[in-house]
């Protein structure tokens, strides 16, 4: 999983993926907006109107980062999530999308992207919703993440049947709660009433029995899982 990076400091590669010109040329104005006026800084290094050239540009250019829309030719975005899942690629994804049902938000998250916006609320969510992807944290804004883990928690019998294979304490549960919430360590510790170094030691715990490396994939996969609602 990629690491975050200081987005102050570096410039951010993007890839527009939409089959709507005038919606990607909204998005450079947006995105030129962005860097005149903020401490963001992008650099758009292609546009892609399909799947097939998404995965082009994408082994091609390497962006950072792809906005990708879900509505693509011939299939669907979803297909290219699930093509990157099988490609080297080690950038993020931050889905913007028209589709306001909770099951597009949860297929699209459980297919490995980093976060989702609705297209309605882009000017007020984008510059928030790249800087958190792009420090390695999942954003979902309160009206997305509602929806979501409403998802989820539709197919409880089927994620108390993950739990119970992941098999986490009660109390590593609640970690994993607030870790999900971009909590700090010495945060989470506040809420537990706990020392850092207990908080760290389940941690470590957590990771072997997600079978992940850092925070970010824990994050992920617990999403993806259901582990967290």
């Amino acid at each position: 999983m990629p690491t975050a990076i200081d987005i102050k400091k570096e410039i951010v590669s993007i890839l527009l993926v939409d089959d709507e010109p005038r919606f990607r040329q909204g998005m450079r104005t947006l995105l030129e907006f962005y860097n005149i006026s903020s401490s963001l800084k992008f650099k758009v290094v292609g546009e892609a109107a399909s799947v097939e050239q998404a995965i082009g540009l994408i082994v091609e250019q390497h962006p950072a980062l792809v906005l990708l829309d879900l509505e693509l030719p011939p299939d669907d975005g979803i297909t290219v999530l699930q093509r990157l899942s099988k490609l080297s690629y080690g950038g993020k994804v931050l889905i913007l999308s028209g589709h306001h049902q909770d099951e597009w938000v949860f297929k699209a998250m459980k297919a490995g992207a980093w976060g989702y916006v609705f297209k309605d609320k882009l000017a007020m969510q984008l510059c928030e919703a790249i800087t958190t992807v792009m420090n390695g944290q999942v954003y979902l804004p309160p009206d997305v993440a509602t929806g979501f883990f409403r998802l989820f928690q539709s197919y409880s019998s089927q994620f108390i049947e993950v739990r119970n294979k992941v098999n986490l304490t009660p109390q590593e549960q609640e970690i994993l709660k607030w870790l999900v919430q971009g909590e700090t360590n010495e945060e989470i510790a506040k809420h537990l009433y706990v020392t850092v170094a207990t908080v760290k030691a389940h941690l470590t715990a957590i990771f072997k029995k997600l079978g992940v490396v850092s925070r970010t994939q824990a994050i992920v996969k617990a999403l993806k899982l259901g582990l967290v609602c």
